[in-house]
C-alpha cells in the first residue's frame, strides 16, 4: 500500500470515528443542545481537528443523518430484491420503512432537519448538495417502483409517480411522527393504537393506487405487519 493510499484510509477511519462520536452526542442531546466541544471529547480529538473534516456542527449533523439515509436505502434495496412485481415490492418497501422507524428511531428523528429551513443557513453548500443527492436516491427508488407498477398494469395510469410517492411518504411519516411523540396519549386518552393506524393507512394507500385487476389479487398478499 502506497503512502497516499494509507493516508486516505486513515482519513476515512478518522471521519468514521468522528461520525460515530457525533451520532452518540446528537442522539443524546439533539442538534441545538450538542456542542462541537462535546463531540471532540467523545471522539478523543481536538475541536480543531473536527473542523478540518466538517465546517460546522450542522454539517456534521447532516453527515450523521446521511448515515441514516444509507441505512434506510439498504433496507429498501433488501426489501425489494425478492419481489418481481412492483406492487409487491412497494408492500416490501412499506415494511422496510416501518422496520427503519422501529429499529432506528433516533435516525428517523434526524430526518426532520429538512423541515427546519432556518437551520439550513449554517450548512455548507457542499454538504447540502451531498445530502440532497442522497435524498433523491430515496425518492427515485420509490418513484421508479411506482412507474414500473404503472407499466405492469398494477398501479393506476392516471397517477403521477412523483405526486404518488409524496403522498405515500408524507402520510406515513406524519403518522410515524405522531407515534414517536404521542403514542401513549392517543392510546390512553383517545383509545387509538397508532401503530395499528400506521399499518392500516399503508394498506389503504396501497389499495387506493392499485388498478381493479391488481386489487383482485390483494387477498393473496399479506397485510402490512
Amino acid at each position: 500500500m502506497g503512502i497516499q493510499e494509507r493516508k486516505e484510509r486513515e482519513k476515512g477511519q478518522r471521519r468514521d470515528e468522528i461520525l460515530t462520536a457525533a451520532q452518540e452526542v446528537f442522539f443524546e442531546k439533539g442538534l441545538l443542545n450538542a456542542t462541537m466541544d462535546e463531540i471532540a471529547e467523545k471522539a478523543e480529538l481536538s475541536k480543531g481537528t473536527l473542523y478540518l473534516y466538517y465546517r460546522s456542527k450542522e454539517d456534521l449533523y447532516l453527515a450523521v443523518m446521511m448515515r441514516g439515509m444509507d441505512t434506510l436505502y439498504t433496507l429498501f434495496a433488501r426489501a425489494v430484491a425478492n419481489h418481481h412485481k412492483a406492487i409487491d415490492a412497494l408492500h416490501g418497501l412499506a415494511q422496510a420503512y416501518i422496520q427503519f422507524f422501529e429499529e432506528h428511531r433516533s435516525l428517523f428523528r434526524m430526518l426532520h432537519f429538512f423541515q427546519t429551513p432556518q437551520l439550513h443557513k449554517q450548512v455548507s453548500e457542499e454538504m447540502l448538495s451531498a445530502c440532497s443527492m442522497q435524498n433523491m436516491k430515496l425518492w427515485n427508488f420509490v418513484q421508479e417502483l411506482i412507474t414500473r407498477g404503472i407499466k405492469e398494469g398494477d398501479i393506476r395510469r392516471d397517477l403521477n409517480p412523483i405526486s404518488t410517492a409524496i403522498v405515500l411518504w408524507s402520510a406515513t411519516t406524519a403518522i410515524m411522527a405522531r407515534i414517536d411523540y404521542g403514542s401513549d396519549y392517543w392510546k390512553s386518552t383517545m383509545k387509538v393504537d397508532l401503530e395499528l393506524v400506521l399499518r392500516q393507512s399503508l394498506d389503504f394507500l396501497l389499495d387506493a393506487i392499485m388498478t381493479p385487476q391488481a386489487r383482485e389479487q390483494l387477498t393473496k398478499r399479506p397485510a402490512i405487519s
